[in-house]
């Protein structure tokens, strides 16, 4: 039962195409309770609890709640930003698609891990340097606070609200196999977990969890990737040329172009996931956290070691499974096909290398995964609507501290009712998508803006409100129009927009919209605006912060 849950967690939570393409369906059925995972499970949720309640006696300003009032060192934000981005779903489907593909299956991983060079050098010294709590704060820095606050803000909670549906699915699913709860009260379990983390202990307890379950996740894939070199006696060429004998595809596993034929797909996908890596609004948060411009550089070089490394695990687990897996008749059906499809290889590896115990150790840590993720969501969601919309539109600016932080708890609540309601709604639904789609507008509506607003001296709040709307509707346009939403959701023969992936399209629209409605704006505002584009290079070098901040 364990092993049918993992795979159906691992289509909900993380990336689209045609290895998730099994529609998350069909109820939970009745199998003995893994006593091992509810032990390890129980015993996550009391120690995430106890450090909720020591971050609870630490956060007393709006500093403290949003950004761990800076305390938090490099190597501490760069564990936890890896723990934000390795989910369970990347761990488990990454590997399914190496197990299922053999090389191919690096695209995903390697497109994950060519977006954090683009976050080093271009955007993370500038980003903590002028920001305070959220990316709007930069974007919006030499620009029309109001309007590129509200766009800012808006992107970041559809960006939000397609991630929080696959995880929570996914942990609900997780909750009600362990225990054996009702699907909805499981959901709402989580729901009620979240809004703890959130509430009472904002970024600290959130970086700690983090922290936590990024050393849970990369222990139990070091240990399975140990235990694949160990069968071949750490001999990389008996691993690939076993996997070579025993795979279906024979020597194709080691050449690409399998997986993503189509050219104008590929190269989608990979702008979706390299750029929109550098606009998701709960990773960009944390260079908050940390105390200057050197410990954010700091984070991402560690952020991306923990990365690289954890990529590295998924493609040996992924070849071991092919040995270990695919070789053993106890983990395929009747028809001989794998228990619960492909994306099941690395938990059924789990089980063939460490017994029920470590199986059980891996569905503790795939629940330790989506809530830390949904606890990261949450935050960047609440502090988009407290500081982006409530503080610096509505109040202009001269919201307290007290204020803001009520309306950020008041706006977590409301997204954990959101989150539960969509969660129950999309039960039956495959919503791998939807994180897929999460990504392209990161790219195609956060990127832009905030990237040009750090680097073109001509950009105007003209052009950033206009191209970066293009980009945010384009996006969810063409995803609705697409393969996935207009054919397998909503019945019709054939795609109006006939590629999976709208990043190169929707980037293109957006970066396009913003140069034109930039340069021919010829208004008096925006010379002002492109006047102020030196001040902003000067103290973004020196670390002034952001103080200067333009409000129109």
């Amino acid at each position: 039962m364990i092993r049918r849950l993992l795979a159906l967690l691992s289509i909900a939570a993380f990336a689209p195409g045609a290895w998730a393409a099994e529609a998350l369906t069909g109820a939970v059925q009745k199998q003995p309770l893994n006593v091992s995972a509810i032990v390890m499970f129980v015993a996550f949720v009391g120690l995430t609890l106890g450090i909720t309640y020591w971050a609870s006696k630490r956060s007393k300003s709006a500093s403290d709640y949003y950004a761990a009032g800076g305390r938090i060192t490099g190597f501490q934000n760069g564990l936890a930003i890896a723990g934000d981005y390795m989910s369970a779903a990347s761990f488990l489907g990454i590997s399914a698609l190496v197990f299922a593909s053999g090389y191919d299956g690096l695209i995903y991983s390697i497109g994950f891990l060519v977006g954090w060079p683009i976050i080093l050098f271009l955007i993370a010294e500038r980003l903590r340097n002028l920001g305070k709590y959220t990316f709007a704060d930069v974007a919006s820095y030499r620009l029309g606070q109001k309007q590129i606050r509200t766009l800012s803000a808006s992107g970041s909670l559809v960006v939000v609200a397609f991630y929080l549906i696959a995880q929570m699915v996914g942990a609900g699913k997780l909750i009600q196999l362990l225990f054996g709860l009702d699907y909805h009260v499981a959901v709402v379990l989580v729901g009620i977990l979240m809004c703890l983390y959130v509430l009472f202990g904002g970024m600290l307890a959130t970086t700690w969890v983090q922290i936590i379950k990024a050393v849970l996740l990369l222990s139990g894939a070091s240990f399975m990737a140990l235990m694949v070199m160990k069968h071949v006696n750490f001999d990389f060429n008996m691993l690939f040329a076993e996997a070579v004998k025993v795979h279906p595809k024979g020597e194709a596993i080691m050449s690409p172009g399998g997986l993503v034929k189509d050219p104008v797909s590929a190269f989608s996908l990979g702008l979706a996931l390299m750029f929109g890596t550098a606009g998701l609004p709960h990773i960009l948060m944390r260079f908050f956290t940390v105390s200057d411009a050197k410990e954010a550089r700091k984070s991402v070089l560690y952020a991306t070691g923990f990365i690289g490394y954890f990529y590295i695990l998924t493609f040996i687990i992924g070849f071991g499974a092919i040995l270990l897996v695919s070789t053993n008749p106890a983990f395929k059906d009747a028809a001989g096909a794998l228990l619960g499809g492909n994306n099941m290889a690395a938990v059924h590896l789990a089980n063939a290398v460490g017994g029920s115990v470590f199986l059980g150790f891996i569905s503790a840590v795939a629940f330790a995964t989506i809530l830390a993720v949904v606890a990261g969501l949450t935050l960047a969601g609440a502090s988009a609507v407290s500081h982006d919309l409530y503080a610096s539109v509505i109040k202009k600016g001269k919201a307290n501290e007290k204020d803001e932080i009520r309306v950020s708890k008041i706006t977590t609540i409301a997204l954990a009712v959101l989150a539960i309601a969509l969660g129950i709604l999309f039960e039956k639904q495959n919503i791998a998508f939807m994180v897929g789609l999460a990504f392209s507008i990161a790219a195609s509506c956060n990127f832009p803006v905030l990237l040009l607003s750090m680097y073109w001296k001509k950009l105007t709040t003209r052009g950033a409100m206009i191209g970066g709307w293009l980009g945010l509707v384009s996006a969810v346009g063409l995803m609705i129009l697409g393969p996935t939403i207009w054919v397998q959701i909503m019945g019709h023969e054939k795609p109006i927009y006939p590629y999976e992936y709208p990043a190169l399209f929707s980037m293109a629209i957006a970066f396009v919209g913003i140069w034109f409605f930039s340069i021919t704006d010829k208004s008096a505002e925006a010379e002002n605006e492109r006047a102020l584009f030196f001040p902003q290079f000067v103290r973004s070098q020196t670390g002034l912060g952001a103080s200067g901040a333009v409000n129109h």
